[in-house]
């Protein structure tokens, strides 16, 4: 599964690194809702959460829809400014029909293409599927979607206050912290792409991102099928230092592709594609393989020690060991006349990291 960004044509200033103050308040919004994908940060939401006065920890509760489970495209600016200031006032250059969608989204669960059109806002139907996928995700979301469709103008001055609330209770503080970590890495990758190109520059966002052998598309390595383009509009990169470890990206039609990425840790290691990650668990599926692989636990053996252990013809192990060693889960090394097979241990006991890492990209 991949996401492309088609960017055939497109010249290479186009591809532009820059820091957004509200994709990173995003960022720290979503770890504050979801504590348990971050554990990094742990004791920064703990100590946050526990100074935030009780009217703004209840205007998040009821606007987290927006960052919780995704992000709302609105907050992931495609020109990011130096300020969130600046960028709230591009928000608010948004139609109410294209931010109401955006909302929607994240709210209900909806499918972006699908929520496109038509509006909820102007749509009897349209408006009675939304307000019905809200009411299956609980009270609240139901709640804020009857809001935003009554009175969009409200909500959206409602929820810019709270995100300028949140700069006074604890972005500011935040935000300065990381801003040297940024500014590092907009430098390496603004480097790479003048005196490399865009293939390198990728390269260094994630291991999951990587440029098209014709150079016409990016592939990003996400757990959805999904296509979108960057024709004149280019495509904007987004560090992110609370966004560790997702990379989200900006697909929905009608929006300019944003990536926001993760700021690598100073030694980061590779992450496992997920074809990887599905071969192995496709390998494991098979009981066959697995009673191998106990064997093969305790040492490495041969195919035909294998094959005598567990009464098996010399094929159909050959066969199976295969599977195994294309998945990476075995090692073969040649000693005189045998081949002795060796369980890979790392990459079957980081199978449950590299599984989750897949998932919450």
């Amino acid at each position: 599964m991949t996401l492309r960004i088609d960017i055939s044509g497109l010249p290479s200033e186009r591809l532009r690194f820059a820091a957004s103050p509200l994709a990173e308040l995003t960022a720290m919004l979503h770890v504050l809702a979801e504590p348990g994908h971050h554990p990094q940060f742990a004791a920064w939401a703990g100590d946050v959460r526990a100074g935030l006065r009780p009217e703004l920890a209840e205007r998040l509760r009821e606007a987290e829809f927006l960052w919780r489970s995704s992000q709302a495209d609105f907050l992931l600016p495609a020109r990011p400014r130096p300020t969130l200031a600046e960028e709230l006032d591009d928000v608010d250059g948004i139609d109410d029909e294209t931010y109401v969608t955006a909302a929607l989204v994240t709210t209900c669960g909806g499918n972006r293409v699908r929520l496109a059109a038509p509006s909820p806002l102007t749509d009897a139907t349209a408006r009675e599927r939304a307000l019905d996928l809200a009411q299956a995700r609980g009270a609240r979301q139901e709640a804020f979607a009857e809001r935003l469709l009554a009175d969009p103008a409200a909500v959206r001055t409602r929820v810019r206050h709270t995100l300028e609330q949140c700069a006074e209770a604890f972005f500011d503080a935040a935000w300065t912290s990381v801003a040297v970590q940024l500014a590092t890495d907009l430098r390496l990758k603004n480097d790479l792409l003048k005196r490399q190109g865009i293939g390198a520059a990728l390269a260094s966002v994630s291991g999951a991102v990587t440029l098209a052998p014709d150079g016409g598309c990016i592939i990003v390595d996400k757990l959805q099928d999904k296509s979108t383009a960057a024709h004149g509009t280019g495509v904007t990169f987004i560090p992110s230092v609370f966004g560790s470890p997702h990379l989200v990206v900006v697909h929905a039609p009608g929006w300019q592709p944003v990536v926001q990425y993760p700021v690598a840790e100073p030694s980061p290691s590779e992450p496992v594609s997920l074809e990887t990650v599905t071969l192995r668990l496709e390998a494991l599926a098979h009981p066959v393989r697995l009673r191998l692989l106990r064997t093969l636990a305790r040492g490495p053996h041969t195919t035909g020690e294998l094959a005598h252990a567990w009464e098996l013809s010399l094929p159909e192990v050959s066969r199976h060991l295969a599977v195994l060693r294309r998945a990476g889960l075995l090692t073969a090394r040649r000693h005189g006349r045998y081949v002795r097979h060796t369980l890979n241990l790392h990459a079957l006991t980081a199978l449950g990291t590299d599984l989750l890492a897949a998932v919450m990209r």
